[in-house]
């Protein structure tokens, strides 16, 4: 009988291994291997000696160790009891190991610690929320590279008019300069991952569009609802009226003004709509400037979106 060829495992690995670690798909725990990539998003971020670089799960620390070579800090956030303890047990002998700080816990429930640039391969269910809580971090970073499941990466990127382009497009590309670095096959990760993976790179916008961001997040939430379909059909939802109505009576109660005799929303609502001319048109199509036309249009007539 033939002899079997095992398959080949970085030093790293074999020691996880043998401590009986599994890697944790409901923690989206794939790790990435090829050294080539890690290599390549470090040396895309740009990163300086006096840098705070922030990695969002460190996993067996292959990035991690990389990072402490070229920065003063990397704070890792690491869910998985098991992993931080070996990524303790990695650097503890090493002249890393005084630059090396480890947050345990979910990085969305946790208070993140200021940080210049952030780095990393992260949980793909955690994606769209994650990239929200680092735009919203202040003070702000310098940028972020960040791999993600490839259609995500896509939708990030995505412009007017492409099959793509959604509310997590513009809301994301108002807070920051967003740029596809790269593509990144399954094989580069163990264990492999169902889908295709893509690198990207975030620059938030400093300083930020003079916006309410809520107001401008509940106008796309609205718009984006039903993309395809023209605003004029959005706005008349039975249930978008009556949350604008709900707004627009708080606004005039906190500006001691008393609601109209007769006012009807939807009637405020297509006549702001046919001024600026925005009724037929689609939110598949329209930009960061058109939303802002628009944003400007309701809230100076008292109807706000949060």
């Amino acid at each position: 009988m033939p002899k079997v060829k095992s398959e080949k495992k970085s030093r790293i690995h074999n020691a996880v291994a043998k401590q009986g670690i599994m890697f944790n798909k409901s923690f989206g725990q794939h790790i990435l291997k090829n050294p080539l990539i890690i290599t390549s998003m470090i040396e895309k971020s740009a990163l300086r000696p006096t840098d705070t670089v922030l990695e969002i799960g460190p996993g067996t620390g292959n990035m991690t160790m990389k990072l402490l070579e070229q920065v003063k800090q990397v704070v890792a956030c690491e869910i998985d009891p098991r992993l931080v303890a070996e990524l303790q047990k990695r650097v503890q002998s090493t002249p890393y190991r005084q630059k090396l700080q480890i947050m345990i816990g979910d990085v969305l429930k946790t208070e993140l610690p200021f940080f210049s640039v952030c780095v990393a391969n992260i949980p793909y269910q955690i994606s769209s929320p994650l990239v929200f809580k680092l735009l919203l971090h202040r003070p702000f970073f310098r940028c972020a590279v960040l791999m993600f499941q490839k259609e995500f990466a896509e939708r990030l990127v995505a412009k007017p008019g492409d099959k793509l382009y959604c509310r997590l497009s513009i809301n994301t590309q108002l807070l920051a300069r967003v740029d596809m670095l790269m593509k990144v096959g399954k094989n580069n990760f163990r264990p492999p991952p169902k889908v295709e993976s893509a690198v990207v790179r975030i620059e938030p916008r400093n300083p930020p569009p003079p916006i309410a961001y809520t107001e401008w997040d509940g106008l796309t939430r609205i718009a984006f609802a039903r993309k395809n379909k023209t605003l004029g059909s959005a706005f008349r939802q039975s249930v978008v009226l009556a949350t604008l109505e709900k707004n627009y009576a708080l606004h005039c109660s906190l500006h001691d003004k008393s609601v109209p005799e007769g006012f009807k929303m939807k009637e405020k609502v297509e006549e702001i709509l046919a001024k600026t001319e925005f009724e037929q048109k689609r939110a598949r199509v329209m930009d960061i400037d058109d939303f802002m036309v628009l944003l400007h249009a309701f809230n100076s007539e008292g109807v706000h979106f949060s």
